[in-house]
């Protein structure tokens, strides 16, 4: 019987791929893990240094410095390795789809280092999909020494999926939303091969991510307590409202990238100064608005927070996650969007929710709302609503608020089918110059 492995028996083609993909999970949340910790401490320094910025004054011109280089070395990096630029998640979909092909050693060990710079620079991006990417990479490594009469063949390819898996399980610890997101977002076939091979590769990043790195949940929202049933409708209104908005995020990203693309009026190599900068700004005055968001999620899901600072931080945060998104930077939007949901999620909270609780007619608890948000704005946007319900449930643990999730989720996703605006990666995909 042939199979797409080898002319083995159909009986050990399985469990030779669970290994194969367990292996490739094990690699792949080794180098997401390696990103993360290394980012993290590297960032906290950077933090509690800018911090004395007014007593220490010398502190801010060698900041900015720093950024000037920044920029000029993560130009001559895209520049080198063109497939890194952005997120990598339309890279590593074409790739799949037979439409693009890469050197996986180049392209992991230039997105490591792109990916890292720009989020060392305070950039609004996300390293997950930088992390799928990397991941895919190693997939495209293991695929050329297991397939090594086909190596550059990636179409389809049981491994490069299985890093993919992994990119995403290591980098927001959330295994089931790595296997989801293959097979909901990525397209990839729906056969058990796959499966097993990604399921495999899930568990093995998980495992390393856990145990070798010790790290825990991105949000730890456990305490959350689920709306009643009397509020579901709240809960609907939400998901219908956050499919038009994701819909306006998707628009005004493509918008910006298009301005930016045909604009002359920056040179080629300085075009990632401007958001540097402005990142560089916002560490001073406003650090919770730097980096993806995790901070901001966890401080607005936490903390009361004024009506009038809520509505600023949205408002920048939104303006900022846009604007670092340009000039081909390497980077992530799952993370941005996801913060952004967060916020908007506690500002509809703090509309109707607190208004309709002093009446009886709703909770008044607005936590869960800020985790709706998530999942709605990011079924908007990407449209894959079970891998945000799996992702934002696996990331925060809590799962009383699941029914709720599916009710936003899929009513935004719908709403967004609706008003005939393709998904974020789709519309990134056909930008890209093959």
């Amino acid at each position: 019987m042939s199979n797409p492995i080898h002319s083995t028996s159909a009986k050990s083609v399985l469990p030779m791929l669970a290994m194969r993909g367990l292996a490739t999970g094990l690699c792949a949340g080794c180098v997401v893990g390696l990103l993360r910790l290394s980012h993290d401490r590297a960032a906290a320094r950077v933090a509690l240094w800018l911090e004395e910025w007014r007593e220490v004054w010398w502190t801010v011109p060698i900041w900015f410095g720093v950024l000037v280089a920044l920029a000029v070395i993560l130009r001559r990096i895209v520049r080198e390795e063109p497939l890194i630029s952005g997120s990598g998640i339309p890279q590593t979909e074409l790739a799949l789809a037979g439409r693009l092909s890469f050197t996986w050693w180049r392209v992991l060990l230039a997105k490591f280092l792109g990916s890292w710079l720009a989020l060392f620079g305070g950039l609004a991006l996300g390293r997950e999909g930088p992390s799928i990417q990397m991941g895919g990479a190693v997939g495209a490594g293991f695929h050329a020494l297991w397939r090594p009469a086909a190596p550059h063949a990636l179409t389809g390819s049981p491994y490069v999926v299985a890093g993919a898996v992994a990119g995403l399980a290591a980098a927001f610890g959330a295994p089931a939303a790595g296997v989801l997101f293959a097979f909901e977002e990525m397209k990839s076939r729906r056969d058990t091969s796959l499966i097993v091979a990604a399921c495999a590769s899930a568990i093995g990043a998980h495992l390393m991510i856990r145990i070798v790195f010790g790290m825990g949940r991105i949000l730890p929202f456990a305490g959350f307590e689920a709306p009643p049933l009397s509020s579901f409708w709240i809960v609907a209104l939400e998901g219908a409202v956050f499919g038009v908005l994701g819909v306006g995020y998707n628009k005004t990203l493509l918008w910006l990238h298009d301005r930016e693309a045909g604009q002359t009026l920056i040179p080629d190599r300085w075009r990632a100064l401007p958001p540097l900068l402005l990142a560089g700004c916002l560490a001073l005055f406003a650090p919770l608005l730097i980096g993806g968001g995790e901070s901001l999620i966890i401080f607005v899901g936490e903390h009361d927070v004024a009506l009038k600072t809520l509505i600023l931080l949205l408002a920048f945060k939104y303006l900022f996650a846009q604007y670092s998104t340009v000039a081909a930077i390497p980077g992530g939007l799952l993370m941005p969007i996801l913060c952004l949901g967060a916020l908007w999620g506690r500002l509809w909270a703090e509309l109707p929710v607190s208004a309709l609780a002093a009446h009886g007619l709703a909770s008044g608890s607005v936590q869960p709302y800020v985790l709706f948000g998530m999942v709605s704005y990011f079924a908007a946007t990407v449209r894959a609503p079970l891998t945000g319900i799996v992702l934002v449930t696996e990331m925060s643990g809590t799962y009383t608020c699941l029914p709720g999730s599916l009710l936003a989720g899929l009513i935004a996703c719908k709403v967004a089918n609706l008003l005939h605006c393709p998904p974020v990666y789709d519309s990134l995909k056909e930008r890209i110059r093959l």
